[in-house]
């Protein structure tokens, strides 16, 4: 609002509380049925019939979309209204895995990037959060034109409300995520079990919502896990208390846009073990505030994880080098910055 613009945040499911903050920063809050996990063609197509009419009703010189659903469907909307629109990418997802999946998850895969193909061509620019997203997009052939390409870095974190926490003794590993297999959930629970045999004083966290979709990780697996020794705490609306309960932050992810947890977990001066995958490895100079390991290992992940249980002064150095690099790249003010130039704003 200071810059002169008004800002509509269109969103599914947003309840009074996102609403009131929305409202505080000065955005007009406008809520737009969207099924995220859904596979069916009539609710997309209702989605983007709203998203016409919303755009119609409400006139606006720019679609900012995030995610894939509104990247697509966005993008279309506004071509279809006369706006211009740019599509954020914050992570590829599940429709660019490389796994042996089943004929209808490689159908439903072929789909998603050929309507990607179809929305960007519609854009006016495509902002990635890292370079192997960028290069991984236009090799599938979701992109004609690499001149309408802008790069952030991740959505960047605020550093005022993500402040440094002393670490605690005992070695605490966190992870959070949303209930996915593709979050390297299964991977988590497994090195956590061998961690418990080595370091039965060590403790393996784990907050974040289920997740209904395909990708999601099942009641028994969870329950399985539990029964291990993994520490499930459900989701939960602030983060930060369990942030500063961890001494570890591990994210040992498939692939990301850039994962915001890393960021926040890096501002409060936590080390990260995370994945050598895209998005992932943006947030960790391998054995400097962190440890890189290889996706869908268990072994060398918990081997990393011992490494840190046992050396609290390497934890400390590692933390400390974390908060340096979340300040110097990570700044959401930065990263704000960067996107309004992008957009011209």
């Amino acid at each position: 609002m200071t810059r002169g613009h008004s800002v509509i945040a269109c969103a599914p499911d947003i309840n009074s509380e996102i609403k009131a903050s929305l409202a505080t920063l000065g955005a007009k809050v406008e809520p737009l049925d969207l099924q995220r996990t859904g596979q069916s063609i009539s609710s997309d197509l209702a989605y983007l019939k709203g998203l016409k009419a919303l755009i119609r009703r409400t006139g606006p010189d720019l679609v900012l979309t995030y995610t894939i659903k509104p990247n697509i469907w966005g993008s279309f909307a506004a071509k279809a209204e006369g706006v211009r629109s740019a599509a954020m990418l914050t992570g590829l997802g599940f429709a660019f895995y490389e796994d042996q999946a089943g004929l209808n998850t490689q159908l439903m895969r072929r789909m998603a990037r050929a309507l990607y193909r179809r929305a960007t061509s519609a854009s006016w620019r495509v902002i990635f959060q890292n370079p192997d997203d960028r290069d991984d997009f236009i090799s599938a052939g979701c992109l004609k034109d690499p001149g309408k390409v802008r790069m952030v870095n991740g959505s960047g974190v605020d550093l005022a409300q993500f402040s440094p926490a002393p670490l605690p003794d005992k070695p605490v590993f966190l992870m959070i995520s949303r209930l996915l297999k593709s979050k390297g959930i299964a991977e988590y629970a497994e090195a956590a079990r061998l961690l418990k045999e080595t370091h039965p004083n060590a403790e393996c966290r784990l907050v974040g919502p289920e997740d209904p979709g395909v990708d999601g990780i099942s009641p028994e697996n969870l329950a399985i896990w539990q029964a291990q020794g993994l520490v499930y705490l459900g989701p939960k609306d602030d983060v930060r208390p369990e942030i500063t309960a961890a001494s570890v932050y591990v994210l040992p992810s498939y692939r990301e846009g850039t994962p915001r947890s890393n960021l926040e977990a890096m501002a409060m001066g936590r080390p990260v073990v995370t994945t050598d995958a895209p998005g992932c490895r943006t947030t960790v100079n391998d054995g400097m505030n962190g440890f890189l390991v290889p996706v869908g290992k268990s072994t060398p992940l918990a081997a990393r994880m011992a490494e840190l249980a046992e050396d609290a002064a390497l934890r400390e150095r590692m933390g400390a080098k974390s908060l340096e690099l979340a300040q110097q790249k990570f700044d959401v003010h930065k990263v704000n910055a960067a996107l309004l130039a992008h957009l011209e704003l």
